[in-house]
């Protein structure tokens, strides 16, 4: 270890949304790892989802920790513990909780004062803190929890607006500057690209703190997508660390597997386990569309006939419904069906996503899309049915199916978070089964299998000793060492 005052000392401050906090936090833990003195910044009932680990690190003799700002739950009439957007049961409370995360700035800032850090590593959703470093005269390191193909596709239609030159929402145009010939539809973009609201304002915010940050941190790693980092570094012109896969890199052992991003010990010699145990390799579907998407019934009456056609074995992460309703009485008789039949498995609300992708028996996901859960897949050599939600989900899966090859999609064609859903099925109950056979037959899966494998043997080497991910960790951390003792102010 070093000394305390050649320590580098970095604070990183982590969105409240499971897609952006569980990677930071991965991070911080590499930094800490390998020398840095750490400090994440968050709210008590987020810390709560990690603390185990950092408590354990911390005796492992690391320098990391957590410093708590208290969340204004009370004073914006939120439930007790809702302080991250997966806690959110309506389109009101979405808007409290980012209401609230925007009252942290003050406090945090009084944090950055008190903590002398010489870097910050803050998330793309507070491009305020590209003025709390320059105060402070250290470097900010942008945090991007998405891949370098979602950055360089909005970079070139926000440029090119080649979106605007389309008769209609279905037709399909191709994004200019990209390596590969992608296509896509104005359905399938991001409404802050489409229309100006609040949430573009903060996006075009986020780029232009971007481009003003020292450098960016990528949960990414060459061998993935290696055209897009490169064409991120020439297209932005700023300097770019790609250190991924973060989660199989920080959570090698079952038991952080268990544990990682959940407050309540999950038991690992379960049911869901025992019923995985009993089946042949690469013969179970795990289903699960993340911690912000949620389905309407008619959608998961799809998703049930459409799992129990394709004659496949499946693991599936369902939500329970806040209220006792007919989606959640059809799930749980489907359930039993299951159970009777010994075809499906149904773990209700959280499940602990790593260790299931590395169970032999688990041959395919059903995901939607995002950047942490494709990185999770790979690191396992698991491939995928694509079935993109919202935000940047749709670039992922060109990436995934036309790009990498490792993905079968489903169908979805419209970009639309939860709570402008509707009540109606997206995707129909012979579209899912005609999927599920495509990416689980053995004969038709083939090469995407292969293609998987490589991926997951890549992913592994890249953050050994002389790899790709870990060269750039001892890379950034070496030149944020020169920085701080030549005190050098940027």
């Amino acid at each position: 270890m070093e000394t305390e005052s050649h320590q580098l000392n970095v604070i990183f401050l982590p969105y409240l949304s499971p897609g952006h906090l569980n990677p930071m936090v991965d991070t911080a833990r590499l930094f800490a790892r390998y020398g840095a003195s750490v400090t994440i910044i968050t709210t008590h009932a987020n810390a709560l989802t990690f603390q185990n680990a950092i408590d354990s690190d911390f005796n492992s003799g690391y320098h990391i920790r957590t410093q708590v700002v208290p969340f204004p739950t009370t004073q914006l009439g939120l439930p007790d513990g809702a302080e991250n957007l997966k806690d959110a049961t309506s389109p009101d409370i979405i808007g409290k909780i980012f209401y609230g995360v925007s009252m942290l700035q003050g406090p945090i800032e009084l944090l950055f004062k008190d903590l002398q850090p010489d870097c910050l590593v803050t998330d793309l959703l507070y491009p305020w803190t590209v003025e709390s470093a320059a105060k402070l005269g250290i470097p900010r390191l942008h945090f991007y929890s998405a891949s370098h193909f979602a950055s360089c596709a909005t970079h070139f239609i926000r440029k090119h607006k080649p979106h605007e030159r389309v008769a209609s929402a279905t037709q399909k145009f191709s994004i200019p500057g990209l390596p590969h010939h992608i296509e896509m539809t104005n359905l399938q973009l991001e409404q802050w690209i489409k229309t100006k609201d609040e949430f573009s304002d903060l996006m075009n915010e986020a780029n232009e703190s971007e481009l003003r940050s020292y450098g960016t941190l990528s949960n990414s790693f060459h061998e993935l997508e290696g055209d897009y980092e490169h064409l991120y570094k020439s297209t932005k012109g700023i300097k770019c660390w790609s250190i991924g896969p973060v989660s199989a890199w920080a959570n090698k052992g079952d038991e952080e597997k268990v544990t990682r991003g959940h407050k309540e010990d999950f038991a690992q010699d379960s049911e869901w386990l025992h019923w995985l145990n009993s089946k042949q390799n690469e013969s179970v579907l795990y289903v699960s569309f993340g911690s912000l998407t949620r389905l309407p019934h008619a959608q998961i009456v799809e998703i049930a006939h459409g799992l129990e056609i394709s004659g496949c074995s499946f693991i599936w992460v369902a939500r329970e419904k806040d209220e006792i309703d007919n989606g959640h009485i059809f799930l749980e008789e489907f359930e039993e069906k299951m159970k009777r039949s010994k075809k499906g498995f149904i773990i209700w609300n959280w499940a602990p996503q790593l260790l299931i992708l590395n169970h032999p028996a688990i041959g395919g996901i059903v995901t939607h899309c995002g950047w942490n859960s494709i990185l999770e897949s790979v690191s396992a050599g698991v491939p995928m049915m694509t079935w993109p939600m919202f935000a940047e989900q749709f670039y992922n899966e060109k990436l995934l199916v036309e790009v990498l090859k490792i993905g079968v999609p489903v169908g979805a064609k419209e970009n639309k978070f939860w709570t402008s859903l509707g009540d109606d099925a997206m995707v129909g109950r012979e579209e899912i089964a005609k999927a599920v056979v495509q990416l689980m037959g053995k004969e038709e899966s083939t090469e995407i299998r292969r293609r998987a494998r490589e991926l997951a043997g890549a992913s592994k080497k890249t953050t050994e000793k002389g790899g790709s991910s870990y060269n750039s960790l001892m890379q950034l951390l070496d030149e944020l060492k020169s920085l701080k003792k030549t005190n050098i102010k940027i």
